[in-house]
């Protein structure tokens, strides 16, 4: 239990390591389209006049639930708006700070998951399954929004692959840190008296 207490913790630092490398540096940028200053202050300003007094929350623009806003949706343009009404630092110590914990969290319970199951596995078998786990269930959540929201595939399949990766770095060192398994002494075969 203690190497797999250690692992989660140290799996965590890995997994924040990772997320920070592709979200926290200019390699983000490869996820997102620019839309300039002078379209951002106008956005923000439309933003801040007819979303501003209903606060925080995630709008499908236009509204689907009526039969205009229906209409609407089929024309076009649309988009999900992720919108918080206060502004934040960027970066945002708080957030990486958050996120840190809660990496740390996520690898713990890996980690216990890890030690319960794969009992006498070698490392390559740990990490395979947490690879194969880890793309199965972040495919689904990740690239399910293309798929199922018609949201811009880039930033999702990039999202997707910042998220395997820092699995399988949380992965690597929890199956790293874990017993090894403990292989069997075998006594010499002996040649056959003739």
């Amino acid at each position: 239990m203690p190497r797999a207490v250690l692992g989660g913790l140290l799996g965590g630092v890995a997994m924040w390591i990772i997320g920070f490398i592709f979200w926290g540096t200019p390699l983000s940028l490869l996820a997102v389209t620019s839309t300039g200053d002078a379209a951002s202050a106008s956005v923000q300003a439309a933003l801040a006049q007819h979303l501003g007094p209903t606060g925080s929350g995630a709008y499908p623009i236009p509204w689907p639930g009526t039969p205009s806003g229906t209409q609407m949706y089929g024309q076009g343009p649309v988009a999900m708006v992720l919108f918080n009404a206060h502004g934040f630092a960027l970066p945002d110590t708080a957030a990486l700070i958050a996120g840190l914990v809660l990496s740390v969290v996520c690898a713990l319970v890996l980690a216990f998951a890890l030690a319960r199951v794969t009992v006498g596995m070698s490392f390559g078998g740990r990490l395979t399954i947490v690879g194969l786990f880890a793309v199965a269930i972040t495919a689904y959540s990740q690239l399910g929004q293309p798929i199922f929201n018609h949201a811009p595939w880039g930033y999702f399949v990039y999202l997707w692959i910042s998220e395997v990766a820092g699995w399988l770095a949380a992965g690597a060192v929890i199956a790293w840190l874990l017993p090894k398994p403990v292989v069997a002494a075998t006594a010499p075969i002996e040649a056959p008296l003739e």
